[in-house]
């Protein structure tokens, strides 16, 4: 008998001592935080997923919940190098954000053989959810396709039918001018001419040249953030809106916009997945965010962010289990997903993350009315009719 009770109290001692330590599951914010996506992302993205888990009351089936962050410098390897550490040496279950698709694409790698949650949120290249997608993601905010659909199709059903492409040669860039033109044609369109150029480029002289030359109705940048900043600021000296030629920056963020001014961003037809002043709902958690980011406005990004990891966590309540990606992102498709980001969503099983999208045009400096007041919602544009559909996917988890 006095063995017995030794033993029981043993385990008691062992039970509690591993209940006393028992690690929190971990949200790991894989971004860019020393590089030129840190404004649309970056700092932003973490606050985002802090606040996610402080409203989610802080735990997750019983045990808590931390957010850490990891920069990947916009470098595949040490993003896939980082998750992987993460996964096996930190319980981190899910992992958010990502800009950069060649570093998104590597990181699927891992939570796919991870079978690891993969909240996307900045990386937009379609193939994520096309013939490279996983069971465990969920492309949350936007991909180029959708971008593509909504700005591609407007401008070029409202006469602009010769388009050429000034593009960032990777990976991101090379899948928005394929989506981008293949909108284009359907519309009507024509792409007569295109150009590639290295990231973070200095100097756009040479292509914008070529692309005036051209004769396009349509320059369409197929880049993104300090490389379309750049770009739309060379245009402006080249006089090209002024010559008559319109520009369409395929991918615009908020702080992209604040970052040339509304001198030269005015009047560009843009799509996005979120504007903080569309309604009492964006403005209340775009004031939460906005308190604790020194006043900045939150980006498309940083609301999918926050979005994401939220309903992972009630998915993985719903699932009983953090650590399974897969079995998370089956409940999760088994939820109602509505919040003051998603409207009519769901997800797909390829991954993809179907809601509105908005086309939204950006004010004149005269119509302005205070610093973050930049857009004007044109139109909604419901999530079947932005993404591609599942009856031509070359993902392998759909069913056919």
């Amino acid at each position: 008998m006095k063995n017995l009770k030794t033993i029981i109290l043993s385990s008691v001692f062992t039970l509690t001592a591993a209940a006393a330590f028992a690690e929190p599951y971990r949200i790991g914010v894989l971004t860019d935080m020393s590089g030129m996506n840190y404004d649309l992302s970056g700092q932003g993205s973490v606050v985002a997923a802090q606040m996610a888990v402080e409203d989610f009351g802080g735990k997750l089936l019983g045990e808590g919940i931390e957010v850490i962050v990891g920069d990947h410098q916009n470098k595949p390897d040490i993003g896939s190098t980082l998750a992987r550490t993460w996964i096996d040496e930190q319980n981190v279950v899910a992992l958010v954000d990502v800009p950069t698709s060649s570093v998104a694409m590597a990181v699927q790698e891992i939570t796919r053989q991870k079978d690891t949650a993969f909240l996307i949120s900045t990386a937009g290249s379609s193939a994520l959810t096309a013939e490279a997608c996983s069971a465990s993601t969920a492309q949350w905010t936007w991909d180029t396709y959708a971008l593509a659909n909504g700005t591609g199709r407007a401008l070029t059903q409202g006469g602009a039918k010769k388009w050429y492409f000034i593009t960032v040669d990777y990976t991101f860039g090379h899948a928005l001018e394929a989506d981008t033109t293949q909108a284009v044609t359907a519309a009507g369109g024509e792409v007569i001419g295109s150009v590639r150029h290295p990231r973070e480029t200095t100097d756009f002289s040479s292509y914008i040249l070529q692309a005036q030359a051209s004769g396009a109705d349509v320059i369409a940048l197929a880049n993104s953030s300090g490389d379309t900043m750049t770009a739309l600021k060379q245009m402006q000296e080249f006089g090209i809106t002024e010559a008559g030629q319109k520009v369409a920056g395929m991918l615009l963020f908020l702080t992209d916009v604040q970052g040339v001014g509304l001198d030269i961003a005015q009047d560009l037809t843009l799509t996005t997945a979120f504007y903080w002043d569309m309604d009492d709902a964006t403005r209340e958690w775009s004031a939460r965010y906005s308190e604790r980011m020194g006043g900045k406005k939150p980006t498309m990004v940083h609301a999918g962010v926050y979005s994401s990891v939220m309903n992972y966590l009630k998915a993985a309540e719903a699932a009983g289990q953090a650590k399974s990606g897969s079995k998370v992102m089956e409940a999760m498709r088994g939820m109602d997903i509505n919040d003051f980001f998603n409207r009519n969503a769901y997800l797909r099983e390829d991954g993809r993350v179907v809601h509105d999208m908005f086309l939204v045009r950006v004010k004149k400096p005269s119509e302005s009315t205070s610093e973050g007041d930049l857009y004007e919602v044109l139109a909604t544009i419901p999530g079947k009719e932005a993404f591609a559909s599942l009856e031509n996917s070359t993902c392998p988890l759909v069913k056919k």
